[in-house]
């Protein structure tokens, strides 16, 4: 035993430093001589899941030196189809990209493979806490004593492999396959069915309380605990949520649930058109042309996109401009159900986002497509993932009355704002807000000043708007900004219409730059204004920020990868 006794802790990046310790056991012979070694870098830290019940049922949270932390991060799947071309340092690019985001979790998900000794060392180094996927999903296996000896061995080797590293949250025995056994997805035969009990719940903890007994086991993803009790239960455990998405449900439908922990949630959007064009020809640039249905994993699905789109935007005038249209629909999903359940921080404890990356260019669910572009989803995490965040939950038509060609009634407009303060340490500052017209002016506005605790969460009152004669929904939008010691660090706009209704005017905006810095000038309200490179060489430029709001004035952002010698930008308003 060796005593430390005023130890660095390693803590998930956002709440402290990640200090690693080297570690260096040497076999020594009688005479003295080194007959073996054994080296490795770990972290000081206690992890677990804290499972304990509470007023809702039982929480779900990531529990670092006894500290409840919120997950916010991605599920990692293969780098690509070809694994010799997974290098090292592409995957600290990916990796180094996702913090960058704000990420703190990473989810490796049970249909790929165990990553290589450099993806957890990378994890230590970031703060990315790891939640491991034992190497199953979506199927049904059979046992037999071959079978069981291969499981054996493959996850003895694994766990003793990985089991040292700081960032190493839990282990999790598969991916959907207590669900799929339990509705009998892939019509799993009687001994299949209870070979599911024996593999995820005897065989695999067994090995872990032998090889790693300090780390949690999690029998499936999504579960509420295993013995197929109740797996959807939303009161305990982890999720998988699709009814945006799969079940075309508009995105203000995350805010009917309070889960505990979201492990999968996603929207699917295409890749930028460089991507694009890297896998297709000039004639394939439809997005229902075979090429491009080829480049797409889920069934239908860019008539899903589609879909969504009619009900948001207006329909784009070129193949481009719907390329960039899908991208906001896909940002904009995830970012009504990240603020969603971080403003109800206790009752849900995480959201992983299905996915982080992609294993080639496809239109798909990453924030972060094949080549390494960013696409608008991941510049926004860096928002919504932001320590201290100012969100908005807003009422208007987009929830009560999504369809124009409804019957008249009574609607609620109003906004409330919430702060959340995902740091250890109390914040203090400034909420502000305005209601502003189409063009930028502003019609009312108010500030208040807020105190926020550690770990906590504060709703501000409701602002009613409710017949108004300033808030046209269709004309007017609200913007509001937090101020922390002279500095905004976090802001936002809600409109009370769906985008495609709203009047936007043309924002005039215009671009000057100064060395590595953007300055970017509107007139009028901008909605998800891209800055890309214009100069046709496809180089790629990764900026500071992008696909962001502007009140009319000026914005300031770095090129931060790559450069152009022009730039192009575009607005919702070019949606048309």
């Amino acid at each position: 035993i060796i005593a430390i006794v005023r130890p660095r802790l390693w803590w998930p990046s956002g709440y402290g430093r990640q200090p690693l310790y080297g570690v260096k056991a040497l076999l020594l012979g009688s005479d003295g001589r080194v007959l073996d070694s054994w080296e490795r870098q770990i972290g000081l830290r206690t992890m677990t899941m804290n499972i304990q019940k509470d007023r809702w049922g039982n929480q779900f949270a990531h529990q670092v030196n006894g500290v409840d932390i919120f997950a916010m991060g991605a599920d990692y799947i293969p780098e690509d189809n070809l694994l010799s071309r997974v290098t090292r340092e592409r995957t600290e690019k990916l990796l180094r990209d996702a913090a960058a985001a704000g990420h703190n979790s990473i989810r490796v998900w049970g249909g790929g493979y165990y990553p290589e000794d450099f993806f957890y060392e990378i994890c230590d180094q970031l703060g990315l806490v790891v939640w491991q996927d034992f190497m199953y999903a979506c199927s049904s296996y059979e046992l037999n004593e071959a079978f069981e000896e291969n499981i054996r061995v493959e996850t003895q080797e694994n766990v003793r492999r990985i089991r040292h590293h700081a960032c190493l949250g839990l282990w999790c025995g598969n991916n959907e396959m207590e669900t799929q056994t339990l509705d009998r997805c892939w019509k799993p035969s009687q001994k299949q069915f209870y070979d599911y009990i024996k593999l995820y719940e005897y065989i695999i903890p067994k090995i872990l309380r032998e090889e790693d007994p300090h780390t949690f086991y999690w029998p499936s993803s999504p579960s509420s605990g295993g013995n197929f009790d109740n797996p959807w239960d939303e009161s305990r455990g982890d999720t998988h949520y699709w009814d945006v998405w799969h079940g075309n449900k508009p995105f203000t439908e995350y805010r009917k649930f309070r889960f505990r922990y979201l492990s999968e949630f996603g929207f699917q959007s295409f890749p930028c058109l460089q991507t694009v064009e890297s896998f297709t020809e000039p004639e394939d640039r439809n997005i229902f042309s075979r090429v491009m249905e080829m480049h797409q994993r889920n069934v239908a699905a860019n008539g899903k996109i589609l879909n969504y789109l009619s009900a948001t935007y207006l329909y784009p005038g070129s193949f481009d401009l719907l390329l960039y249209a899908s991208q906001l629909l896909q940002m904009e999903a995830i970012r009504y159900g990240v603020e969603h359940f971080r403003r109800h921080r206790g009752h849900c404890m995480g959201t992983v986002v299905w996915q982080l990356n992609d294993i080639w260019p496809v239109a798909s669910w990453a924030s972060i497509d094949y080549y390494g572009r960013w696409k608008a989803l991941h510049y926004a995490q860096k928002k919504m993932f932001a320590p201290v965040l100012l969100s908005c939950q807003e009422m208007g038509e987009l929830s009560q009355r999504p369809y124009c060609i409804m019957e008249p009634g009574p609607m609620e407009v109003s906004a409330q704002l919430c702060v959340s303060n995902e740091t250890m340490e109390e914040v203090q500052g400034i909420c502000h807000w305005q209601l502003r017209s189409y063009l930028g002016e502003a019609l009312l506005c108010g500030d208040r000043q807020v105190t926020v605790g550690a770990l906590d969460t504060l709703w501000l009152d409701k602002i009613e708007f409710t017949g108004n004669v300033l808030c046209n929904v269709r004309e007017a939008y609200f913007a509001y900004q937090l101020e922390v010691n002279g500095e905004m660090v976090s802001e936002g706009v809600s409109l009370f219409t769906a985008p495609k209704h709203f009047r936007f005017a043309d924002p005039g905006l215009r671009l000057r730059r100064e060395g590595d810095t953007l300055i970017v000038r509107a007139e009028h309200f901008a909605k998800s204004v891209e800055i890309r490179g214009g100069d046709g060489s496809g180089s790629y430029v990764k900026l500071s920020d992008n696909f962001f709001d502007m009140n009319p004035g000026e914005k300031r952002v770095r090129i931060l990868e790559g450069d152009a010698e022009s730039f192009q930008m575009r607005s919702v308003y070019d949606i048309r």
